[in-house]
Protein backbone atom coordinates (compact mmCIF):
# COMPACT_ATOMS: atom_id res chain seq x y z
CA UNK A 1 0.00 0.00 0.00
CA UNK A 2 2.56 2.17 0.98
CA UNK A 3 4.43 1.80 -2.64
CA UNK A 4 1.25 2.21 -4.52
CA UNK A 5 0.48 5.38 -2.59
CA UNK A 6 4.13 6.52 -2.86
CA UNK A 7 3.97 5.77 -6.53
CA UNK A 8 0.40 7.58 -7.23
CA UNK A 9 2.44 10.96 -5.51
CA UNK A 10 5.21 10.87 -7.29
CA UNK A 11 3.06 10.71 -10.52
CA UNK A 12 1.14 13.51 -8.55
CA UNK A 13 4.31 16.08 -8.24
CA UNK A 14 5.08 15.43 -12.25
CA UNK A 15 1.62 16.54 -12.96
CA UNK A 16 2.23 20.09 -10.57
CA UNK A 17 5.02 20.50 -12.93
CA UNK A 18 7.83 19.51 -10.01
CA UNK A 19 11.13 18.33 -11.34
CA UNK A 20 14.74 16.35 -10.73
CA UNK A 21 15.92 18.73 -7.97
CA UNK A 22 13.00 20.89 -6.95
CA UNK A 23 12.37 20.98 -2.93
CA UNK A 24 8.92 20.05 -1.60
CA UNK A 25 8.50 21.01 2.27
CA UNK A 26 6.72 19.29 4.60
CA UNK A 27 5.15 20.12 7.82
CA UNK A 28 3.66 17.41 9.32
CA UNK A 29 3.52 14.45 12.15
CA UNK A 30 4.38 11.35 12.06
CA UNK A 31 1.71 9.93 9.82
CA UNK A 32 1.14 7.05 6.68
CA UNK A 33 0.90 10.80 4.42
CA UNK A 34 4.43 11.62 5.85
CA UNK A 35 5.97 8.81 4.91
CA UNK A 36 4.53 8.35 1.43
CA UNK A 37 6.18 11.82 0.95
CA UNK A 38 9.61 10.09 2.27
CA UNK A 39 9.58 8.21 -0.52
CA UNK A 40 7.16 9.84 -3.21
CA UNK A 41 9.70 12.85 -3.19
CA UNK A 42 12.86 11.27 -3.15
CA UNK A 43 12.01 8.50 -5.28
CA UNK A 44 10.90 10.70 -8.11
CA UNK A 45 14.32 12.73 -7.82
CA UNK A 46 12.80 16.02 -5.76
CA UNK A 47 14.67 16.56 -2.67
CA UNK A 48 12.16 16.41 0.74
CA UNK A 49 12.64 19.15 3.00
CA UNK A 50 11.20 18.51 6.79
CA UNK A 51 10.65 21.37 8.50
CA UNK A 52 10.27 21.62 12.03
CA UNK A 53 6.92 23.44 12.67
CA UNK A 54 8.08 24.51 16.24
CA UNK A 55 10.66 26.94 15.09
CA UNK A 56 9.79 30.59 15.24
CA UNK A 57 7.63 31.63 12.67
CA UNK A 58 10.32 33.93 11.07
CA UNK A 59 12.68 31.33 10.66
CA UNK A 60 10.01 29.11 9.46
CA UNK A 61 10.09 31.55 6.25
CA UNK A 62 13.97 31.77 6.59
CA UNK A 63 14.19 28.31 5.60
CA UNK A 64 11.58 27.49 3.34
CA UNK A 65 12.73 30.49 1.61
CA UNK A 66 16.08 29.56 1.19
CA UNK A 67 15.63 26.11 0.75
CA UNK A 68 13.88 27.49 -2.20
CA UNK A 69 10.89 25.07 -1.96
CA UNK A 70 8.42 24.50 -4.75
CA UNK A 71 5.71 22.74 -2.84
CA UNK A 72 4.34 22.25 0.52
CA UNK A 73 2.60 19.67 2.23
CA UNK A 74 1.06 20.85 5.54
CA UNK A 75 -0.83 18.87 8.31
CA UNK A 76 -4.24 20.06 9.43
CA UNK A 77 -2.72 21.17 12.70
CA UNK A 78 -0.01 23.28 10.66
CA UNK A 79 -2.92 25.61 8.17
CA UNK A 80 -2.93 28.48 10.31
CA UNK A 81 0.36 28.60 10.80
CA UNK A 82 1.09 28.77 6.93
CA UNK A 83 -1.96 31.54 6.53
CA UNK A 84 -0.02 33.61 8.93
CA UNK A 85 3.04 33.40 6.74
CA UNK A 86 2.00 32.56 3.20
CA UNK A 87 2.41 35.83 1.94
CA UNK A 88 6.29 36.15 2.91
CA UNK A 89 7.24 32.75 0.84
CA UNK A 90 9.25 33.40 -2.12
CA UNK A 91 9.53 30.45 -3.93
CA UNK A 92 6.34 27.97 -3.07
CA UNK A 93 4.03 27.55 -5.78
CA UNK A 94 1.92 24.59 -4.71
CA UNK A 95 0.69 23.98 -1.08
CA UNK A 96 -1.25 20.93 -0.24
CA UNK A 97 -3.04 19.75 2.87
CA UNK A 98 -2.84 16.18 3.88
CA UNK A 99 -5.79 15.41 4.84
CA UNK A 100 -8.97 13.80 2.52
CA UNK A 101 -11.92 15.52 1.27
CA UNK A 102 -14.31 14.94 3.72
CA UNK A 103 -12.06 16.86 6.33
CA UNK A 104 -10.68 19.87 3.96
CA UNK A 105 -10.50 23.11 5.99
CA UNK A 106 -11.94 26.43 5.03
CA UNK A 107 -8.95 27.49 3.80
CA UNK A 108 -7.51 31.49 3.49
CA UNK A 109 -5.00 30.34 0.10
CA UNK A 110 -6.18 29.94 -2.79
CA UNK A 111 -5.56 26.87 -4.94
CA UNK A 112 -4.85 24.92 -1.69
CA UNK A 113 -5.18 21.44 -2.89
CA UNK A 114 -5.91 18.39 -1.15
CA UNK A 115 -3.54 15.56 -0.98
CA UNK A 116 -6.13 12.30 -0.91
CA UNK A 117 -7.85 13.64 -4.23
CA UNK A 118 -4.27 14.72 -5.58
CA UNK A 119 -3.39 10.93 -5.56
CA UNK A 120 -6.37 9.41 -6.34
CA UNK A 121 -5.80 11.26 -9.75
CA UNK A 122 -3.08 8.76 -10.66
CA UNK A 123 -2.85 5.30 -10.99
CA UNK A 124 0.25 4.39 -9.56
CA UNK A 125 1.66 2.23 -12.41
CA UNK A 126 5.11 4.33 -12.25
CA UNK A 127 8.55 3.29 -12.81
CA UNK A 128 10.86 4.59 -10.43
CA UNK A 129 14.18 6.45 -12.36
CA UNK A 130 17.13 5.94 -11.72
CA UNK A 131 20.00 8.23 -11.15
CA UNK A 132 23.51 9.06 -8.99
CA UNK A 133 23.93 7.45 -5.65
CA UNK A 134 24.88 11.34 -4.78
CA UNK A 135 21.70 12.71 -6.15
CA UNK A 136 20.47 15.06 -3.40
CA UNK A 137 17.60 13.05 -1.04
CA UNK A 138 16.73 15.09 1.38
CA UNK A 139 17.56 18.71 3.80
CA UNK A 140 17.02 19.04 7.06
CA UNK A 141 18.37 22.32 8.84
CA UNK A 142 19.52 22.66 12.53
CA UNK A 143 17.68 24.15 14.97
CA UNK A 144 19.42 27.90 14.62
CA UNK A 145 19.28 28.18 18.54
CA UNK A 146 22.27 30.71 17.88
CA UNK A 147 21.38 32.71 14.34
CA UNK A 148 19.81 31.57 11.48
CA UNK A 149 19.31 27.80 10.78
CA UNK A 150 21.70 25.91 8.35
CA UNK A 151 20.76 23.71 5.20
CA UNK A 152 22.03 19.97 5.60
CA UNK A 153 21.75 17.85 2.46
CA UNK A 154 21.46 14.38 2.54
CA UNK A 155 22.26 11.98 -0.52
CA UNK A 156 20.59 8.82 -1.57
CA UNK A 157 23.93 7.08 -0.73
CA UNK A 158 24.79 8.83 2.73
CA UNK A 159 20.60 7.83 3.92
CA UNK A 160 21.18 4.19 2.93
CA UNK A 161 24.28 3.92 4.22
CA UNK A 162 23.11 5.31 7.89
CA UNK A 163 19.91 3.00 7.45
CA UNK A 164 22.68 0.23 7.51
CA UNK A 165 24.22 1.52 10.09
CA UNK A 166 21.51 2.32 11.96
CA UNK A 167 20.11 -1.30 10.86
CA UNK A 168 23.33 -3.55 11.91
CA UNK A 169 22.32 -5.76 14.92
CA UNK A 170 24.16 -5.02 18.41
CA UNK A 171 23.00 -1.02 16.95
CA UNK A 172 19.55 -0.75 18.28
CA UNK A 173 17.91 -3.79 18.99
CA UNK A 174 15.32 -3.95 16.32
CA UNK A 175 14.12 -6.58 13.96
CA UNK A 176 10.90 -8.09 11.79
CA UNK A 177 8.77 -9.27 14.39
CA UNK A 178 8.90 -5.84 15.88
CA UNK A 179 6.11 -2.94 16.04
CA UNK A 180 8.10 0.30 16.57
CA UNK A 181 6.74 3.65 17.67
CA UNK A 182 8.93 6.44 16.80
CA UNK A 183 7.96 9.17 18.76
CA UNK A 184 10.99 11.30 17.72
CA UNK A 185 9.60 13.39 14.38
CA UNK A 186 9.60 12.64 11.48
CA UNK A 187 10.11 16.71 10.65
CA UNK A 188 13.72 16.42 12.97
CA UNK A 189 16.75 14.48 10.78
CA UNK A 190 14.33 12.13 9.30
CA UNK A 191 13.34 10.54 12.45
CA UNK A 192 16.87 8.73 12.86
CA UNK A 193 16.70 7.09 10.06
CA UNK A 194 13.47 4.75 11.13
CA UNK A 195 11.60 5.70 7.71
CA UNK A 196 14.60 3.66 5.58
CA UNK A 197 15.73 1.33 8.06
CA UNK A 198 11.97 -0.09 8.91
CA UNK A 199 11.61 -0.75 5.12
CA UNK A 200 14.76 -2.21 4.83
CA UNK A 201 14.48 -4.80 7.97
CA UNK A 202 10.66 -5.29 7.93
CA UNK A 203 9.25 -4.29 11.27
CA UNK A 204 5.90 -2.68 11.83
CA UNK A 205 5.79 0.82 12.23
CA UNK A 206 3.26 2.28 14.45
CA UNK A 207 2.54 6.48 13.30
CA UNK A 208 1.54 8.42 16.47
CA UNK A 209 0.19 11.62 14.57
CA UNK A 210 -0.21 14.60 16.89
CA UNK A 211 -1.33 12.73 20.59
CA UNK A 212 2.09 12.76 22.33
CA UNK A 213 0.86 12.13 25.77
CA UNK A 214 1.53 9.85 28.26
CA UNK A 215 -2.28 8.81 27.92
CA UNK A 216 -2.45 8.63 24.07
CA UNK A 217 0.73 7.15 23.86
CA UNK A 218 -0.10 4.16 26.42
CA UNK A 219 -2.87 3.58 24.41
CA UNK A 220 -1.78 3.12 21.23
CA UNK A 221 1.15 1.04 22.37
CA UNK A 222 -0.91 -1.47 23.76
CA UNK A 223 -3.62 -1.13 21.07
CA UNK A 224 -0.46 -2.03 18.50
CA UNK A 225 1.59 -4.43 20.67
CA UNK A 226 4.31 -2.25 20.25
CA UNK A 227 7.53 -3.61 21.29
CA UNK A 228 10.07 -0.65 20.64
CA UNK A 229 9.38 3.38 21.45
CA UNK A 230 11.74 5.84 20.27
CA UNK A 231 11.99 9.44 21.80
CA UNK A 232 13.61 12.48 23.52
CA UNK A 233 13.63 12.59 27.39
CA UNK A 234 10.86 14.95 28.06
CA UNK A 235 8.59 12.51 26.19
CA UNK A 236 10.16 9.98 27.86
CA UNK A 237 9.80 11.41 31.48
CA UNK A 238 5.89 12.32 30.30
CA UNK A 239 4.86 8.67 29.62
CA UNK A 240 6.75 7.52 33.04
CA UNK A 241 4.66 9.93 34.73
CA UNK A 242 1.58 9.01 33.30
CA UNK A 243 2.58 5.49 34.58
CA UNK A 244 3.24 6.49 37.85
CA UNK A 245 0.20 8.13 38.75
CA UNK A 246 -2.27 5.77 36.63
CA UNK A 247 -0.85 2.18 37.25
CA UNK A 248 -0.76 1.72 33.74
CA UNK A 249 1.76 -0.35 32.03
CA UNK A 250 2.55 -1.52 28.12
CA UNK A 251 3.64 -5.42 28.43
CA UNK A 252 4.61 -5.34 24.97
CA UNK A 253 7.39 -2.65 25.28
CA UNK A 254 10.96 -4.19 25.87
CA UNK A 255 12.84 -1.33 24.47
CA UNK A 256 13.08 2.43 24.81
CA UNK A 257 15.51 4.69 22.52
CA UNK A 258 16.20 8.03 23.51
CA UNK A 259 18.08 10.97 21.97
CA UNK A 260 18.17 14.67 21.42
CA UNK A 261 19.31 15.18 24.51
CA UNK A 262 21.29 13.14 27.40
CA UNK A 263 19.09 11.02 29.56
CA UNK A 264 19.48 11.34 33.34
CA UNK A 265 20.29 8.13 35.46
CA UNK A 266 16.57 8.44 37.22
CA UNK A 267 15.09 8.85 33.40
CA UNK A 268 17.21 5.31 32.92
CA UNK A 269 16.28 3.91 35.90
CA UNK A 270 12.58 4.84 35.31
CA UNK A 271 12.01 2.52 32.47
CA UNK A 272 15.03 -0.65 33.52
CA UNK A 273 13.15 -0.90 37.14
CA UNK A 274 10.28 -2.04 34.46
CA UNK A 275 12.13 -4.44 33.00
CA UNK A 276 12.56 -1.78 30.12
CA UNK A 277 16.13 -1.66 28.13
CA UNK A 278 17.30 1.32 27.80
CA UNK A 279 19.58 2.41 24.89
CA UNK A 280 20.49 5.75 24.19
CA UNK A 281 22.08 7.13 20.89
CA UNK A 282 24.25 10.47 20.08
CA UNK A 283 24.66 12.53 17.10
CA UNK A 284 23.79 15.81 15.31
CA UNK A 285 21.82 17.31 12.56
CA UNK A 286 25.33 17.24 10.82
CA UNK A 287 25.86 13.41 11.74
CA UNK A 288 22.48 12.28 9.74
CA UNK A 289 21.87 11.99 12.66
CA UNK A 290 23.11 8.76 14.41
CA UNK A 291 26.84 8.53 15.12
CA UNK A 292 26.69 6.50 18.62
CA UNK A 293 24.45 4.43 20.43
CA UNK A 294 25.28 3.66 23.83
CA UNK A 295 23.34 -0.35 25.27
CA UNK A 296 24.66 -2.70 27.51
CA UNK A 297 27.08 -5.39 26.17
CA UNK A 298 27.73 -9.25 27.02
CA UNK A 299 30.83 -7.35 28.83
CA UNK A 300 28.42 -5.75 31.14
CA UNK A 301 26.15 -8.20 32.17
CA UNK A 302 28.35 -8.64 35.90
CA UNK A 303 28.11 -5.25 36.17
CA UNK A 304 26.28 -3.78 39.42
CA UNK A 305 22.97 -1.98 38.01
CA UNK A 306 24.64 1.48 39.54
CA UNK A 307 28.02 1.22 37.40
CA UNK A 308 25.27 -0.43 33.98
CA UNK A 309 23.72 2.63 34.68
CA UNK A 310 26.42 5.34 34.61
CA UNK A 311 27.34 3.24 31.10
CA UNK A 312 24.13 3.81 29.45
CA UNK A 313 23.98 7.69 30.34
CA UNK A 314 28.01 8.00 28.50
CA UNK A 315 26.65 8.65 24.13
CA UNK A 316 28.55 5.03 23.54
CA UNK A 317 30.30 3.63 20.94
CA UNK A 318 30.64 4.58 17.28
CA UNK A 319 28.71 3.15 14.29
CA UNK A 320 30.42 0.96 11.60
CA UNK A 321 31.77 3.79 9.33
CA UNK A 322 32.01 6.33 11.71
CA UNK A 323 35.47 7.48 13.02
CA UNK A 324 35.96 9.63 16.11
CA UNK A 325 38.25 11.63 17.96
CA UNK A 326 38.91 14.01 20.29
CA UNK A 327 41.57 17.26 20.15
CA UNK A 328 43.19 20.33 21.79
CA UNK A 329 43.21 23.05 21.63
CA UNK A 330 46.29 23.42 20.09
CA UNK A 331 44.56 20.73 17.22
CA UNK A 332 46.73 17.67 18.49
CA UNK A 333 44.70 13.95 19.08
CA UNK A 334 44.22 13.46 22.72
CA UNK A 335 44.31 9.98 24.61
CA UNK A 336 41.18 7.45 25.03
CA UNK A 337 42.22 7.20 28.61
CA UNK A 338 38.52 8.54 29.78
CA UNK A 339 39.90 11.65 31.39
CA UNK A 340 41.36 13.74 28.81
CA UNK A 341 39.08 15.87 27.32
CA UNK A 342 39.09 17.75 24.06
CA UNK A 343 36.89 18.50 21.31
CA UNK A 344 34.88 15.90 19.56
CA UNK A 345 35.28 15.48 15.84
CA UNK A 346 33.64 13.15 13.37
CA UNK A 347 33.97 11.73 10.15
CA UNK A 348 32.45 9.29 7.34
CA UNK A 349 30.31 8.63 4.88
CA UNK A 350 27.07 10.16 6.65
CA UNK A 351 28.75 13.05 7.86
CA UNK A 352 28.17 16.42 6.71
CA UNK A 353 31.11 18.06 4.44
CA UNK A 354 29.67 21.51 3.79
CA UNK A 355 25.76 23.49 4.68
CA UNK A 356 23.13 24.30 2.17
CA UNK A 357 24.60 27.28 -0.21
CA UNK A 358 28.43 26.97 0.95
CA UNK A 359 31.08 25.51 -0.84
CA UNK A 360 32.14 21.70 -0.80
CA UNK A 361 33.87 20.36 2.01
CA UNK A 362 34.06 23.90 3.69
CA UNK A 363 32.94 22.52 7.04
CA UNK A 364 35.51 20.12 7.61
CA UNK A 365 38.97 20.45 8.36
CA UNK A 366 41.57 19.37 5.78
CA UNK A 367 41.89 15.87 6.78
CA UNK A 368 37.82 15.37 6.72
CA UNK A 369 36.84 16.06 10.31
CA UNK A 370 33.85 17.42 11.14
CA UNK A 371 34.30 20.02 14.44
CA UNK A 372 30.88 18.77 16.33
CA UNK A 373 31.02 21.53 19.16
CA UNK A 374 31.03 18.96 21.94
CA UNK A 375 33.82 18.55 24.56
CA UNK A 376 33.95 14.82 25.05
CA UNK A 377 36.17 11.95 26.99
CA UNK A 378 36.87 8.74 24.58
CA UNK A 379 37.38 5.74 27.41
CA UNK A 380 39.81 3.10 26.87
CA UNK A 381 36.82 0.50 25.61
CA UNK A 382 36.20 2.96 23.13
CA UNK A 383 32.57 4.35 24.34
CA UNK A 384 32.75 8.18 24.36
CA UNK A 385 30.88 10.37 26.80
CA UNK A 386 30.00 14.02 26.35
CA UNK A 387 31.00 16.38 28.83
CA UNK A 388 29.96 19.91 27.60
CA UNK A 389 29.08 22.00 24.72
CA UNK A 390 32.75 24.30 24.45
CA UNK A 391 30.17 27.38 24.96
CA UNK A 392 28.83 25.74 28.03
CA UNK A 393 31.78 24.81 29.82
CA UNK A 394 31.99 27.17 32.92
CA UNK A 395 35.84 27.92 33.92
CA UNK A 396 35.96 29.10 37.57
CA UNK A 397 38.98 30.19 39.31
CA UNK A 398 40.99 27.70 36.41
CA UNK A 399 39.40 25.33 36.79
CA UNK A 400 36.83 23.56 34.31
CA UNK A 401 33.08 22.54 35.51
CA UNK A 402 30.68 20.41 33.19
CA UNK A 403 27.73 21.83 33.03
CA UNK A 404 26.53 18.62 31.93
CA UNK A 405 27.83 16.33 34.84
CA UNK A 406 26.23 18.50 37.31
CA UNK A 407 23.02 18.90 35.39
CA UNK A 408 23.01 15.14 35.73
CA UNK A 409 23.76 14.92 39.35
CA UNK A 410 21.06 17.44 40.44
CA UNK A 411 18.86 15.74 37.88
CA UNK A 412 18.88 12.43 40.34
CA UNK A 413 17.66 14.17 43.23
CA UNK A 414 14.09 12.61 44.02
CA UNK A 415 12.25 15.63 43.61
CA UNK A 416 14.04 17.46 40.55
CA UNK A 417 12.29 16.89 37.64
CA UNK A 418 14.75 18.51 35.07
CA UNK A 419 17.73 21.06 35.87
CA UNK A 420 19.95 23.60 34.05
CA UNK A 421 23.83 24.94 34.76
CA UNK A 422 24.70 28.14 33.18
CA UNK A 423 27.90 30.11 33.89
CA UNK A 424 27.55 33.67 35.31
CA UNK A 425 30.14 36.04 35.58
CA UNK A 426 32.14 36.51 38.74
CA UNK A 427 34.59 39.04 40.08
CA UNK A 428 36.68 37.01 41.98
CA UNK A 429 36.40 33.46 40.49
CA UNK A 430 35.67 34.48 36.49
CA UNK A 431 32.57 32.44 36.45
CA UNK A 432 30.53 30.95 38.84
CA UNK A 433 27.97 27.96 38.01
CA UNK A 434 24.40 28.61 38.80
CA UNK A 435 21.70 25.67 39.07
CA UNK A 436 17.86 26.07 37.30
CA UNK A 437 15.86 23.52 38.93
CA UNK A 438 12.39 22.15 37.52
CA UNK A 439 10.77 20.32 40.66
CA UNK A 440 9.34 17.32 39.84
CA UNK A 441 5.43 17.37 40.18
CA UNK A 442 4.09 17.54 43.28
CA UNK A 443 7.23 18.26 44.87
CA UNK A 444 8.71 21.18 46.68
CA UNK A 445 12.49 20.89 46.64
CA UNK A 446 14.93 23.41 48.51
CA UNK A 447 18.36 25.10 47.93
CA UNK A 448 19.53 23.39 50.82
CA UNK A 449 18.32 19.77 50.07
CA UNK A 450 19.04 19.98 46.48
CA UNK A 451 22.95 21.58 47.82
CA UNK A 452 22.92 18.61 50.41
CA UNK A 453 22.50 16.21 47.98
CA UNK A 454 25.12 17.49 45.38
CA UNK A 455 27.98 17.38 48.15
CA UNK A 456 28.20 14.00 47.92
CA UNK A 457 28.53 13.46 44.09
CA UNK A 458 30.47 16.45 42.67
CA UNK A 459 33.89 18.35 43.72
CA UNK A 460 32.75 21.02 46.54
CA UNK A 461 33.99 23.63 43.57
CA UNK A 462 31.21 22.70 41.96
CA UNK A 463 28.51 23.38 44.08
CA UNK A 464 27.23 26.35 42.86
CA UNK A 465 26.51 29.60 45.20
CA UNK A 466 22.77 29.60 44.05
CA UNK A 467 20.22 27.75 42.98
CA UNK A 468 16.72 29.41 40.70
CA UNK A 469 13.40 27.04 40.95
CA UNK A 470 11.33 27.65 37.98
CA UNK A 471 7.87 26.15 36.92
CA UNK A 472 9.34 24.97 33.65
CA UNK A 473 12.10 25.07 31.76
CA UNK A 474 12.50 27.01 28.39
CA UNK A 475 12.87 24.23 25.77
CA UNK A 476 14.19 24.83 22.07
CA UNK A 477 12.29 22.96 18.74
CA UNK A 478 14.01 19.50 19.28
CA UNK A 479 13.45 19.21 22.73
CA UNK A 480 16.33 20.97 24.79
CA UNK A 481 16.98 22.92 27.19
CA UNK A 482 17.70 26.53 25.86
CA UNK A 483 20.65 28.02 27.76
CA UNK A 484 20.71 31.10 25.43
CA UNK A 485 17.40 32.05 26.74
CA UNK A 486 18.63 30.95 30.56
CA UNK A 487 21.55 33.31 29.91
CA UNK A 488 19.89 36.34 28.79
CA UNK A 489 17.47 35.67 31.73
CA UNK A 490 19.76 35.06 34.58
CA UNK A 491 23.09 36.74 33.64
CA UNK A 492 22.54 39.64 35.88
Amino acid sequence: DARKRSAQLAQALQTLKLHDGDAVATIAWNTHRHLELYYGVSGMGAIIHTVNPRLHPTQLVYVLNHAQDRALFVDLTFVPLIEAIWDKLESVRHLVIMTDKGHMPACKIQGALCYEDLIAAEDGDYEWPTFPEDTASSICYTSGTTGNAKGVVYSHRSSVLHAFGVAVPGVIPVGPDDALLPVVPMFHVNAWGVPYAAAMCGYKLVMPGPRLDGVGLTELMNNEGVTCYWGVPTVHLSLLAHWRSSGESVPSLRTVTTGGAAPTSALIEGFRSRGIEFVHGWGMTETSPVATVSSLTRADADLDDATQVARLTRQGKKLFGVEMRIVGEDGQVLPRDGKTFGELQVRGPWICSAYLGNAPGSALDGEGWFPTGDVAVIHPDGTMQITDRKKDLIKSGGEWISSIDLENAAARHPEVAMAAVIGIAHEKWGERPLLIVQPAPGASPTKESVLEFLEDQVAKHWLPDRVVFVDALPLGPTGKVQKSVLRERYSA
